[in-house]
């Protein structure tokens, strides 16, 4: 039997659950960057909006079901955090389209990219030339990324998360003996770097702890 008292009971705990997800996982669903931020939103807005007026859903049940999702996610979230392949199979990894002024159209293609929207998105990059493109990169969130020829500012970050990023290692020419020398005078390694960028040719590292 449909009653007002249970829908209210319903979505105040759907709203003090999306509340507090947002807050555990640090707000980034509020700008979704990644595969698992957006799932996570239309997962849980799903729920919520299915089962705040079905009769058969008792409100113990729909709390369960409240309760197991947010375990999936904070146990998804985990796992991306610590494990490289996870995270590359949930949020995948960004996908190099143009590369000295060459066309990738197999990786354009993969992704699901027409050759009108990646000429769209290039010229709102201001590129209406593919030969003047150094480097186009399709980020995970399905943003693109353009670096022109002549642009010696460095767009990528040469670790994140403890892991290096070897393409942006040889777009600098450096080598790996010169990276291991910078982390030493940090006393860390690379799985101990939060971040690392190179501006200005200076390494600017952040470790997860000082």
């Amino acid at each position: 039997m449909f009653t007002y008292s249970d829908v209210t009971i319903k979505l105040a705990l759907g709203l003090l659950t999306i509340i507090l997800q947002i807050n555990l996982s640090g707000k980034s669903n509020l700008a979704p960057i990644s595969a698992l931020d957006q799932v996570q939103n239309y997962v849980l807005g799903a729920i919520v909006g299915g089962m705040i007026y079905s009769t058969s859903v008792t409100v113990l049940q729909y709390i369960l079901v409240l309760l197991i999702w947010m375990i999936l996610v904070a146990t998804l979230r985990f796992l991306t955090k610590h494990n490289r392949y996870v995270k590359w199979l949930i949020d995948g990894r960004p996908q190099l389209l143009i590369e000295n002024g060459q066309l990738k159209v197999a990786t354009a293609l993969k992704n699901g990219m027409s050759a009108n929207d990646l000429a769209l998105r290039l010229r709102t990059e201001g590129v209406t030339d593919i030969r003047f493109v150094k480097r186009a990169v399709l980020e995970q969130n399905g943003q693109l990324t353009v670096t022109k020829k002549g642009d010696d500012s460095i767009k990528y970050p040469l670790i994140v998360d403890g892991q290096l990023n070897v393409d942006i290692l040889d777009d600098i020419h450096r080598d790996r003996a010169w990276l291991d020398q910078q982390l030493a005078s940090y006393h860390c390694a690379v799985k101990d770097v939060y971040l690392a960028t190179y501006v200005d040719q200076k390494l600017l590292i952040f470790p997860y702890t000082r």
